[in-house]
């Protein structure tokens, strides 16, 4: 294989690798709504409604993935790469939006409405499942619109995208 279809390879595995973690993530979320047993440490995160800093968020999901992370390269180093480069972007671009959604939401001008700031305040137990995309809850229906603009939101003191809790 030459380089430049190594690099096509390895780019290819980036881009599925970042997709199915935040798939990943999402049933995951939904899965601690459901389950006693792993949803305990996750329960506790909505009566504190805080993130644990964009570090501890991507150290946990890190930690959690990291198998899955490197069991491609059992396949090839192009692929391995690819992939692992990929969940580990996805994983610090969560954690960081996951923070962001918490401290800043306004912020998140990548989705129409944060959902996880939505799932939070609004205590949507059964909707608004993703962290960093809202992709899945469309795919899975559930999505649930709502107002989320309110006065609260719209008088918080002007910050930028990195005023935020990072440890």
């Amino acid at each position: 294989m030459t380089g430049l279809q190594n690099i096509a390879l390895g780019a290819g595995c980036f881009a599925i690798a970042f997709i199915v973690s935040s798939f990943i993530e999402y049933w995951l979320h939904r899965l601690m709504h459901y389950s006693q047993s792993i949803g305990k440490r996750h329960r506790d995160h909505h009566k504190r409604n805080e993130g644990q800093g964009v570090i501890g968020e991507f150290r946990d999901y890190i930690k959690g993935g990291f198998l899955v992370m490197c069991l491609p390269f059992f396949i090839s180093f192009p692929i391995g790469l690819g992939w692992l480069l990929g969940a580990v972007v996805y994983a610090a671009f969560s954690a960081y939006a996951h923070q962001l959604q918490h401290e800043n939401p306004t912020k998140c001008f990548w989705m129409k409405m944060p959902v996880h700031y939505v799932h939070h305040k609004y205590n949507q137990w059964n909707h608004n499942f993703g962290l960093a995309v809202d992709w899945w809850d469309y795919v899975f229906g559930t999505y649930k619109a709502t107002e989320w603009l309110t006065d609260e939101e719209l008088n918080q003191q002007p910050r930028n995208y990195l005023q935020l809790r990072w440890w």
